[in-house]
């Protein structure tokens, strides 16, 4: 599965992006769970948020709840991440990620990820 990441940005303090990750080779995009991640600089990379397959089950970390929203879209292959009122630590790398699991695993610090896409970059400023 390869997955290509896009979206990202410089935008101001408040601003909203939609980062887009579009999947390809493989298996089935609907049969995938997904997930983005992000790598601040200086800082291990961290879990952001994941859907199931389905996109019945959606997972956040804490500091994205009610700001950031996961979809995905299976006629396109492509899953999203809606980021509203962004804060400068927001910024870094964002990774879209997939597994071969129909549900991503919150008991794994990956969630048990099996592909990763190249980042796409999100610099908000203050």
């Amino acid at each position: 599965v390869q997955l290509q990441a896009c979206g990202g940005g410089l935008v101001q303090a408040g601003d909203s992006l939609r980062l887009s990750c579009e999947a390809s080779g493989g298996r089935i995009f609907r049969n995938l769970g997904m997930g983005w991640f992000r790598q601040a600089p200086g800082k291990e990379r961290e879990f952001v948020s994941a859907i199931s397959y389905s996109g019945g089950s959606t997972y956040y970390a804490d500091s994205m709840k009610g700001r950031f929203i996961i979809s995905k879209n299976d006629d396109k292959n492509t899953v999203y991440l809606q980021m509203n009122g962004l804060k400068s630590d927001d910024t870094g790398v964002y990774y879209c990620a997939a597994t071969n699991n129909l549900t991503p695993r919150p008991c794994n610090k990956e969630y048990g990820m099996d592909y990763w896409g190249k980042g796409t970059q999100v610099t908000v400023s203050s």
